[in-house]
């Protein structure tokens, strides 16, 4: 039987996969959490064999929470479900540690397969993905993305800038001071080559940082 935590912020979201996951006798909700910390928490009690994982929760969020996982040498495997499945994201995921990533768009049984194939301890990634990280790899120069240039942190700064929220939500979202976020959105411009919050709404958009609610 294989053990799943599932980690959302969204009540909706965990319901629906406790659903999905309860049709298949192999699979097991042992657990549930709403954010990075409640799930570290969870996962040192029950010790899941995976956790499915939101990438933007409030606090701690997927790729921290992933990161916190592999430096304590839990066992739990990580597979990150999330709205922003591009390869920059990827990217970072598997950095961070996680075994897996998949969209929240996906089909139910590509969910339950890809939790199956990182219990048995492979890796999973959507099909344009597998295709695509390798020829991404061998790129060089010109052709990288912009949001290379870009820390962790800092891409957790512009996500919610370009999601309308104040320097004090995101101070308190991240666990910085005001101050702090605002050396933020200046060394993005600096880096951007931005020069307004607008324009970084704007390139969000544009390289599927935010989905564009319209």
């Amino acid at each position: 039987m294989i053990k799943v935590l599932l980690v959302d912020d969204h009540a909706l979201i965990r319901d629906g996969l406790r659903r999905l996951l309860q049709d298949c006798t192999d699979l097991e909700v042992v657990g549930e959490a709403s954010d990075g910390l409640e799930a570290l928490r969870t996962l040192r009690q029950l010790h899941p064999d995976v956790a499915v994982m939101d990438l933007s929760m409030p606090g701690l969020d997927g790729i921290e929470a992933t990161k916190q996982i592999v430096a304590e040498g839990l066992s739990t495997r990580v597979l990150i479900l999330t709205m922003h499945a591009n390869e920059e994201y990827a990217v970072r995921v598997l950095q961070a540690g996680a075994r897996g990533f998949i969209g929240k768009g996906a089909p139910s049984q590509d969910v339950v397969g890809a939790i199956r194939k990182i219990a048995a301890g492979g890796c999973y990634l959507p099909l344009e993905l597998s295709d695509a990280l390798p020829k991404r790899y061998a790129r060089k120069g010109p052709g990288e993305s912009p949001l290379e240039t870009l820390s962790d942190r800092e891409l957790q700064v512009l996500k919610r800038l370009a999601e309308g929220r104040t320097s004090k939500e995101i101070a308190q979202d991240l666990h910085i001071s005001t101050k702090t976020v605002d050396t933020y959105r200046a060394r993005l411009l600096t880096k951007l080559e931005l020069d307004t919050t607008a324009d970084l709404i704007r390139f969000a958009l544009r390289h599927g940082v935010i989905e564009d609610a319209w």
